[in-house]
C-alpha cells in the first residue's frame, strides 16, 4: 500500500481497523481555491434523515455527487446523484490514485460552524460491500472527528485539518462508529468530502 502514497501518511491506532491519514494531502493554497469553488457552485441541500423513528432535518448541508447509477440509501432516504462536476471529477482521480481503489460517488457536507454536526454512525450500509474503502477530504475549518469502538466504547479523536485526506479500510466500519461533534468554538465553515463506491442498483 505504501508505493500507493506519494505523501507522508499515519496509522490511527484503532485496534483491527485500517484508518491512515495525511495531514496535508492538498497544499493550503489549493486546499483555498477548493473550498471557495465548491462553498460558491455546490448546490446545496438540507437532507431528510431519520433520527429515533422520526424524520428530521439534517443538521448540516449536503450534495451527492457520482455516477448516474451510484444511487444511495441513507437512513431511509434514497439519494441519486447529481453530475460530476470538473472539479470533483480531477480531484476523484486524485483521491483515487492516492488510496488505491475506484470511487464512483462522493458526498459533500458543508458545516457552516461549530453548532453543524455528524451523529455516531459507521459507513455499512450494504450497497458500499463488506469491508468498503471510504476517503474523506477536509477543507475550511479545523474539526475534531471521533471513532468509537463498538466492542468496549472507547472513543478515539483526531483533528482534521484544512486539505487533510483520511481513508478508512478494512473492518474500520463493522468494528467502529464516527461522529463529527458541535464545537462552540468553531466560527468558520468546514468542507468534507467523503469519496465512495456504491454498488450500482
Amino acid at each position: 500500500m505504501k508505493d500507493l502514497f506519494a505523501a507522508p501518511w499515519e496509522t490511527l491506532e484503532l485496534p483491527g481497523a485500517d484508518v491512515t491519514l495525511c495531514r496535508e494531502w492538498l497544499g493550503a493554497a489549493e486546499a483555498d481555491v477548493l473550498f471557495g469553488q465548491l462553498r460558491d457552485e455546490t448546490d446545496w441541500e438540507v437532507h431528510r434523515i431519520r433520527v429515533f423513528g422520526r424524520e428530521v432535518d439534517s443538521p448540516r448541508l449536503s450534495s451527492w455527487i457520482g455516477d448516474a447509477d451510484a444511487v444511495y440509501t441513507y437512513s431511509h432516504t434514497r439519494f441519486v446523484p447529481r453530475p460530476w462536476t470538473e472539479a470533483l471529477s480531477g480531484l476523484r482521480v486524485r483521491v483515487e490514485q492516492a488510496c488505491g481503489t475506484r470511487f464512483n460517488s462522493v458526498l459533500l457536507n458543508l458545516y457552516r460552524d461549530g453548532t453543524d454536526s455528524m451523529g455516531w454512525h459507521s459507513d455499512d450500509e450494504a450497497t458500499l460491500g463488506i469491508r468498503p474503502v471510504i476517503a474523506s477530504v477536509s477543507l475550511g475549518e479545523r474539526r475534531r472527528f471521533r471513532f468509537r469502538d463498538r466492542r468496549d466504547h472507547k472513543v478515539s479523536v483526531v483533528e482534521l485539518d484544512h486539505g487533510s485526506l483520511l481513508r478508512m479500510a478494512g473492518d474500520t466500519q463493522a468494528l467502529y462508529q464516527h461522529d463529527l461533534p458541535k464545537v462552540r468554538a468553531a466560527t468558520a465553515a468546514r468542507i468534507n468530502l467523503t469519496f465512495r463506491y456504491v454498488q450500482p442498483s
